[in-house]
């Protein structure tokens, strides 16, 4: 039996180091995805609804000013989707949800391989005063000991602070400079998903707080997933400003990530 996927929304950006906005992208990210604007196919082929059961359970509650008691609530939301064996994908949000989300998984799974799309490698050992920063996730998920191995993907704003914490913690960037699709390597299970849309060149996702000319294309990031093959624990779509976007241009990039995140997930059910 193929899993049951848990679509899952995080309307929080208190975390945001810059314009907020995020908290807004479940809906919008939504609304694009079961519009009748497209099909429900992703390019494997497989069809979301008829091959891959993907079950939308909606938004969180969260309180969006208390990040202790909204880090729990998805912690608890990640726990219970495991609990039942369905795989849970969360729209952010900003990527400060990361952390609750790799750390429930990682109490269930053990330390989690990580791939993870952005254009910053968000290491900051604290950003701004705020060791929760959507700029700081994977400290926080590398000194607490959630990862046994982190590939990013997209960086292109790395400075010394973080690069010298991307050294401390083995962090494993692939430089964006000449960048090709077969550098990115095939990890092994349990695999974790983290795409940050500003990841992608605003050229194709300019709905972002942080836009970084110099980005990756759509068509590698739907490239480097669909040559993964390990199974797949959980995934996470973050950092889509609606009031940034343009004609829900990156809405849109981030619904077609959503069938082919959670059809990649259905085929890889059943590997190790």
């Amino acid at each position: 039996m193929k899993p049951d996927i848990h679509l899952i929304g995080l309307p929080t950006d208190q975390n945001s180091s810059f314009a907020r906005g995020a908290a807004s992208a479940p809906s919008a990210i939504r609304a694009a995805l079961w519009s009748d604007r497209g099909n429900l196919s992703a390019q494997s082929g497989l069809e979301i609804g008829t091959d891959v059961k993907l079950k939308d359970l909606g938004d969180l509650p969260l309180s969006d000013v208390d990040c202790a008691a909204d880090d729990a609530l998805i912690m608890q939301a990640a726990t219970d989707s495991t609990n039942i064996d369905a795989i849970p994908l969360f729209l952010g949000g900003d990527h400060a949800v990361t952390y609750p989300i790799v750390a429930a998984l990682a109490a269930r799974h053990g330390p989690l391989n990580i791939l993870h799309f952005d254009a910053h490698p968000d290491l900051y050992a604290d950003f701004e005063g705020n060791p929760r920063s959507h700029a700081s996730p994977f400290a926080r998920i590398l000194e607490e000991g959630h990862a046994k191995r982190i590939i990013q993907v997209g960086i292109r704003t790395l400075n010394k602070h973080c690069r010298d914490q991307a050294e401390l913690y083995s962090v494993e960037i692939l430089p964006i400079l000449n960048f090709e699709v077969g550098m990115v390597p095939i990890l092994d299970g349990p695999l974790y998903i983290s795409v940050d849309l500003d990841g992608i060149d605003p050229s194709e996702a300019p709905g972002v707080a942080h836009p970084e000319p110099g980005g990756l294309t759509v068509r590698e990031v739907q490239s480097i997933i669909a040559k993964q093959r390990a199974h797949i624990v959980g995934a996470d779509i973050v950092e889509l400003n609606p009031a940034r976007d343009v004609n829900d241009i990156t809405a849109i990039v981030a619904a077609k990530l959503v069938r082919e995140i959670a059809a990649q997930m259905h085929q890889n059910y059943d590997h190790p």
